[in-house]
């Protein structure tokens, strides 16, 4: 693990990398540094790792953008900014390997726009989300203007940018925002679990997953199937989907565990 005093801290848990936004008395705000040290985080683990989880240390997971570094920038200093973070989520979006985020505490306004560049979302019961933008007279500039209305529309998100609604982990999963709610305390711990779970999957049925799947959404039917059937040929021919394939026609691979009420 890094030092305690950096922007970023760094572990690696079996196959799982564990990222920790580290700035607790900030409320985690992002600042340069921390999408800097970010950038390094996630370079390293799609080098050594087949998964990460990115949580927040202390109180929270990101209280967003750090708003003292900002105020002090010029328009084109806040526009590289901006697309620096787009970079760097774009990364952990479009990469090789799956991104969990453990989320506690305030997930407000750049801290949803990096949890929403990851592919699955576990909230705390005690989880807060905000978009404050619309109070602070500014607007988002993290990518949340895609990834968030993305994930619940932009009438949703239009109303917590002009409000400064203050959602819950229910809301929030109602409407597409988290996919889990863990058990007290446990954020972190389900977030593991299931980065672990998608780190045994074959590295090319991820690729495609994490790459494909949101490129397809953005093209017409038609050429979205045809993506579909290129990604379907190209993971089926991997070595090690032949050896799961097999596997699982000489009943050697473990079975679905189906839920006891699907069996009617």
């Amino acid at each position: 693990m890094q030092s305690s005093d950096s922007f970023i801290t760094y572990e690696q848990k079996g196959a799982v990398a564990l990222i920790g936004l580290n700035r607790p008395a900030k409320r985690n705000a992002i600042s340069d540094n921390v999408v800097e040290a970010l950038a390094e985080a996630v370079a390293r683990a799609g080098a050594e790792a087949k998964a990460a989880v990115i949580h927040g240390h202390g109180d929270h997971f990101s209280a967003g953008l750090d708003l003292g570094e900002h105020v002090v920038k010029s328009p084109i200093e806040a526009i590289r900014g901006s697309r620096r973070w787009h970079e760097i989520f774009d990364r952990i979006e479009r990469g090789t390997i799956p991104f969990v985020s453990a989320l506690h505490g305030a997930v407000v306004g750049g801290g949803l726009e990096l949890a929403a560049s990851t592919h699955l979302r576990v909230a705390d019961p005690k989880t807060f989300f905000a978009l404050p933008e619309g109070q602070r007279g500014i607007f988002v500039g993290g990518g949340g203007s895609v990834r968030i209305a993305r994930l619940m529309g932009a009438a949703r998100m239009t109303d917590l940018m002009l409000t400064g609604r203050v959602a819950t982990p229910e809301e929030a999963e109602r409407w597409g925002l988290i996919h889990y709610i863990s058990e007290p305390g446990k954020a972190l711990e389900k977030a593991l679990e299931l980065a672990a779970q998608t780190a045994t999957n074959a590295e090319m049925s991820n690729y495609a997953i994490l790459n494909a799947l949101p490129r397809i959404q953005d093209m017409s039917n038609e050429d979205g199937l045809f993506t579909e059937s290129l990604m379907s040929a190209l993971t089926s021919a991997t070595p090690e989907a032949e050896e799961r394939l097999r596997a699982f026609l000489e009943k050697r691979a473990k079975r679905l565990d189906i839920p006891r009420a699907a069996h009617g």
